[in-house]
């Protein structure tokens, strides 16, 4: 069977309370669902207008109920229904704007601020700004300390997270979001658990912006029986600190950081609504889909000490660097499997391009205010912002344990949105009659590593891993162009990449002279927003052997699935107000899918 249905459907309590080690991972199946999202009880989403979405219509709406957006007055629903999410409210200041008007408020109804709040529209906003800029400087506001109320909070929060959570049809993840923001640069990080009781406090970039302390607080939490992980996200606007070879305090960082780190951070956060982080033209200059919904020009102009440095601050890169660290030092603190989000604070995970409704509140709520390219809370033209990702995990079944152990073990991947099912197996020996048996998920997982993994130690007579990848278009996007394995390797002293086109539609010739595959067409119509499947594959599998492989070379290789040109959400906003796509803003984009790697490590003793 080459793809599983996305939810357990009449399997009972009992089978799902078996022991996860126990089932045969050929039985996995993909799970979608929200790794990113913000409600009401996030200070800067209140702060945006989000004034009455909260973490309940988060979990409505990726159920596929209808959930009604208050600051619009529309009523909103998902065409495709998720598996999980996660609700992830930033720790700092959580829930505590949404109090003000309890009957006994949790800050001093006399302050300064909280009087702006409720005055004119010109006080609003004043008082807004001077509480966002404690915010942005992880600086406390004192009058708005109040530890009691901030635990209640949090309490609410984790209430929400257990009544929505129905064990093999939705599963919710304990989680928050610690904002720290160091010199206004963006180091985020989301934390998750894999119970139901979670820690007694979040960690707020208040009590540290340093990682270091993160990951202390996370290994505090697993001492006393929490298990927990951080995902990073947004690694474009990191100014090149998010994976950087220095710590905190600008020391190299050493074999213990990079232990660490890889204990604590298992994944990290491919795209978002504030564009993507897999790579940039600047640092991928022959790879042809590099500049895929790069806001970072935009977005990284609004940040006041940002240089806009390239160097750390994208995936693809610190997955290269991760193997010269591991020459180094013996350990790779960048072995990190792949997710995706969405980030959005209005509550509502707007994954689906011709459903988007904006993700910054007032700044963007209706098509009219997105396509005029005004401002959006980051400063940066909502124009350059995208539809949110998606995430994909292989799990054993359709609850916290399973969501969480698949994310853990990295066999997961994210989407720009699209719901691509991707499969991703390495080993030795697959071969084409591999992939056409009835039974080449068992033998991917029998005689290789599925993504996340890491390459068995390469046996007597082989000369280059082998590798399956089997991928089928979502049932509501676009056919597939192709699908790529990018690899990087460490040669001297210098990382390296490469892309290769494995398998592709249509049956297209790369070019004789450039090698270079030819673009499989766009059948977008701007006017209509609509396009055709006559181009591009359902789906698209092969067995892929490294031509360059050396084996004295470590190395990672992950999967990279195109579509076919379908319409971004501006052409259909544009379509519905009857008005031309603003110039410069593209008419179609390609979704896309990436796998989280599989790492190759030379045997020292041959």
């Amino acid at each position: 069977m080459m793809f599983r249905a996305l939810s357990l459907g009449v399997v009972t309590i009992a089978l799902l309370a078996t022991s996860l080690a126990a089932q045969d991972p050929a039985d996995r199946q993909v799970f979608f669902g929200e790794q990113h999202l913000h409600t009401n009880a996030s200070a800067d989403a209140y702060m945006q207008g989000n004034l009455l979405n909260t973490i309940d219509d988060a979990f409505d709406y990726n159920k596929g109920k209808p959930v009604k957006k208050y600051l619009t007055g529309q009523t909103l629903q998902r065409r495709t229904p998720y598996d999980w999410t996660a609700v992830t409210d930033h720790a700092a200041y959580m829930g505590l704007l949404t109090g003000l008007s309890d009957s006994i408020p949790p800050v001093d109804l006399n302050d300064p601020i909280v009087k702006g709040m409720t005055g004119t529209a010109a006080e609003k906003d004043a008082a807004f700004s001077k509480l966002a800029g404690y915010f942005t400087r992880n600086e406390r506001y004192q009058p708005f300390e109040n530890p009691v109320y901030l635990r209640s909070a949090w309490e609410r929060h984790k209430e929400a997270m257990n009544r929505h959570y129905e064990p093999g049809k939705f599963t919710t993840l304990i989680a928050f979001e610690w904002t720290s923001m160091p010199g206004n640069q963006n180091l985020h990080r989301n934390v998750f658990f894999r119970d139901d009781v979670g820690p007694d406090m979040p960690f707020s970039s208040f009590d540290s912006d340093r990682p270091e302390d993160l990951w202390t607080y996370l290994e505090v939490q697993r001492a006393a029986g929490h298990e927990t992980f951080a995902i990073p996200h947004n690694a474009n606007l990191s100014n090149s600190l998010m994976f950087a070879p220095v710590t905190s305090e600008g020391m190299p960082i050493d074999a213990r950081y990079a232990t660490r780190r890889a204990a604590n951070e298992v994944a990290t956060e491919i795209i978002q609504t504030k564009s993507q982080s897999e790579t940039h033209p600047g640092l991928s200059p022959y790879d042809e889909f590099a500049d895929f919904e790069n806001g970072f020009k935009g977005l990284i102009g609004t940040l006041p000490n940002a240089t806009g440095r390239l160097d750390y601050s994208f995936v693809r890169a610190a997955l290269i660097n991760g193997l010269g660290h591991q020459i180094d030092l013996g350990v790779n603190p960048f072995k990190l499997g792949i997710v995706a989000g969405a980030d959005a604070h209005t509550a509502f995970s707007v994954n689906e391009e011709f459903n988007y409704t904006g993700v910054h509140n007032i700044f963007d709520e209706s098509p009219e205010a997105r396509l005029k390219g005004g401002a959006n809370s980051t400063g940066a033209s909502s124009l350059v912002l995208g539809s949110a990702g998606a995430t994909g995990v292989w799990a054993d079944e359709n609850t916290r344990e399973g969501i969480f152990d698949a994310i853990k073990r990295r066999e997961t991947y994210g989407t720009s949105g699209t719901l691509i099912r991707l499969r991703f197996f390495g080993g030795w020996t697959f071969s084409e009659a591999t992939l056409v048996s009835s039974n080449w998920v068992a033998q991917g997982y029998a005689n290789g590593v599925p993504m996340g993994g890491d390459l068995t130690a390469m046996p007597t007579g082989a000369s280059a891993p082998t590798f399956m990848v089997w991928a089928m278009k979502d049932p509501e996007s676009g056919n597939l162009d192709r699908v790529q394995i990018v690899k990087g390797w460490y040669e001297g002293d210098h990382g390296h990449e490469k892309v290769y086109d494995v398998v592709w539609s249509d049956n297209r010739a790369p070019d004789p002279a450039t090698g270079k595959l030819p673009p499989v067409g766009n059948t977008v119509d701007a006017s209509t927003a609509t396009y055709t499947n006559s181009i591009g594959d359902a789906q698209l599998s092969a067995v892929w052997t490294d031509p360059d492989f050396d084996p004295s070379q470590h190395a990672v290789y992950y999967v990279r699935v195109i579509e076919i040109p379908t319409p971004r959400w501006s052409t259909y906003d544009a379509v519905a107000l009857g008005m031309p796509v603003p110039e410069g803003t593209p008419i179609s984009i390609q979704e896309r899918a990436w796998a989280s790697p599989i790492w190759y490590t030379p045997d020292p003793s041959r």
